[in-house]
């Protein structure tokens, strides 16, 4: 089958805050734009309840789809005409790159934790699926959609293609720290992209780096590091996801009671009942989601109303570390007092653990599908980044965690009603950062 796609007449651009210009030549990458599944992304945001944390984050899917997809470009222009690099794989890593995130759901990670779905898999799904997107890759091949799809599923037996769209040094991950440090206002985020493409080169298995380069490397990584801990670990943030995830859960359990809704959540009866359809899921949205939250503040249900009302109104959860060895001490005493004021504990005593988030800093060789980043020696060896640089290796395999005991601390301190249990509440939540 021949491809009915060319090159554009007249390139098209975005005008872009992090990348100034994206560039869009193929006339196959225009019309995946504008897919009805794609535009979709302009209604998910890049940052889920960060916004709530820093105002500016407002950024979606679809702004960081088109970076990833412009950094994408200018790495493969760099490439062409390299060894190991095969010109007839640009537009699978164009394409790959666009379409990475495709599948993500509204407020992406929480939205994955309450109801067991997976964003990656999700785009498979859209690419290989009935819609629109694969009909317009389907015009390059009938297997091209699957090619595009192994890369998101890092199958593709080009091993290098996979690399620059998931390792540890990739389009990805390059564009949203330089678009989430944007957006959010933080300098932490920021490095030299531009030196660091200058001095990629192509290898048979992954991209590697000049040595002359570690040092732009290492600023990547840093930032890496500081976003993880400054931004996307932002306590306040995750105060939002706790409120958000308990919203979900609550209305899937008064689901499963057959509770009577004053308005039915139809958009979510396949996705409670464990039977979402791909038509089901990609008419789900944020928008979707802020219109149940908007309508169920009215609800009779005491909680869903309640943690409507908090998430819509910013009244978010206080923390305090939490202490996991304290905490096992004091734990069934604090459900029993939560019990006694009329608060189920299920609810609104939440433990958040910052090393289950998805996002992570440089560790080589933890995860088996993400290769360490190598350097290039003047004499063409290749070193293990960590190897060379004592900053990466600083913090190279050290994980950090982080524990918070999430609470309502407006009602604690509301003494009109079980003044005493109030009390003794804080005092154990006092206890707990030990």
């Amino acid at each position: 089958m021949t491809s009915r796609y060319g090159m554009l007449e007249e390139e098209k651009v975005f005008k872009d805050p992090v990348h100034r210009y994206i560039h869009v030549r193929d006339e196959l990458i225009w019309e995946l734009i504008g897919t009805k599944e794609f535009q979709r992304l302009r209604r998910i945001r890049q940052l889920g309840t960060t916004f709530l944390t820093f105002h500016g984050a407002e950024h979606t899917r679809f702004n960081h789809s088109l970076g990833v997809y412009e950094i994408m470009r200018r790495i493969v222009e760099n490439m062409e005409k390299r060894e190991h690099f095969d010109p007839e794989e640009r537009l699978v890593c164009l394409s790959s790159a666009l379409l990475h995130d495709v599948g993500h759901g509204p407020f992406s990670h929480s939205f994955e934790k309450v109801f067991h779905t997976d964003h990656e898999r999700w785009s498979r799904e859209i690419i290989l699926g009935d819609t629109e997107i694969n009909s317009v890759l389907r015009g390059m091949s009938d297997d091209f959609p699957k090619k595009v799809a192994d890369v998101i599923a890092k199958t593709y037996q080009n091993k290098l293609v996979v690399s620059l769209i998931s390792s540890q040094i990739d389009a990805d991950r390059m564009d949203y720290l330089l678009r989430d440090a944007f957006y959010t206002g933080v300098s932490y985020g920021n490095f030299d992209m531009e030196r660091i493409l200058r001095v990629m080169r192509p290898k048979e298995d992954q991209a590697v780096f000049k040595h002359s380069g570690m040092h732009a490397v290492e600023d990547y990584i840093m930032s890496r590091y500081q976003m993880y801990w400054q931004v996307y670990f932002h306590p306040v943030t995750r105060s939002a996801e706790v409120i958000l995830s308990k919203i979900l859960h609550r209305a899937k359990h008064l689901f499963e009671q057959n509770y009577s809704f004053m308005d039915k959540p139809k958009h979510f009866e396949s996705l409670f009942s464990g039977k979402i359809t791909l038509e089901d899921y990609v008419k789900l949205d944020e928008s979707v989601i802020l219109y149940y939250f908007q309508e169920w503040q009215e609800e009779k249900d005491p909680i869903l109303s309640d943690l409507c009302q908090r998430f819509m109104d910013r009244r978010l959860f206080k923390y305090v570390e939490c202490d996991p060895s304290v905490q096992m001490k004091v734990w069934p005493e604090l459900i029993q007092l939560f019990g006694k004021i009329g608060f189920d504990p299920n609810y609104y005593l939440v433990i958040d653990s910052s090393s289950d988030l998805p996002y992570d800093f440089y560790r080589p060789g933890e995860e088996e599908e993400r290769l360490p980043i190598h350097l290039l020696m003047p004499n063409g060896d290749l070193r293990e980044l960590s190897r060379e640089s004592d900053v990466v290796e600083a913090i190279s395999g050290k994980k950090r965690t982080d524990h918070k005991l999430y609470f309502p601390q407006d009602v604690l301190e509301d003494d009109k009603t079980f003044p005493i249990e109030k009390k003794q509440i804080l005092k154990l939540l006092t206890s707990q950062e030990g």
